[in-house]
């Protein structure tokens, strides 16, 4: 039997970026094949209801481990706070790791939502994790993204 794993829904080509397009990553189908592992296709932020394409959102403030304790800030770059939205997404996305037994994911870099390593501030690139990244961290969930492999 496969393992479950975890995959940002945009790098397997399915259409969930916020501007309705993929990141369809050839190399990460090659690894699960490879892996034997069983990829669970996941999108936060349209779990979380949002719809697909929306407005580009980025952190003002923190990364989201500041925003799940509660001193970070997610906007759209029209300023609408987005961090409820975001939160919910990373709670349903923890939801669904926990019903398929998934103890890793693979999941999109920089992204506010999956970032593993980066994200994006204002206009700069910065150390940090997305908010769905930093709920499943801090539930024990091994994380890489696709520029590991």
């Amino acid at each position: 039997m496969k393992e479950p794993i975890l995959v940002s829904a945009c790098l397997l080509g399915l259409l969930s970026r916020y501007d309705g397009t993929s990141k369809h990553h050839p190399k990460v189908l090659r690894w699960l094949e490879q892996e034997r592992l069983l990829p669970i296709p996941v999108c936060p932020e349209q779990l979380a209801g949002l719809s697909t394409p929306r407005e580009r959102t980025q952190f003002l403030v923190g990364d989201g481990g500041a925003v799940i304790a509660g001193h970070g800030k997610v906007v759209t770059c029209a300023g609408q706070p987005m961090n409820a939205p975001f939160l919910r997404g990373a709670r349903e996305t923890l939801k669904i790791a926990r019903l398929t037994g998934c103890r890793r994911a693979l999941l999109k870099e920089r992204s506010p939502s999956c970032g593993v390593r980066e994200i994006h501030r204002g206009d700069e690139m910065v150390a940090g994790m997305g908010v769905t990244a930093a709920l499943l961290a801090a539930a024990g969930i091994a994380l890489q993204c696709e520029e590991d492999l």
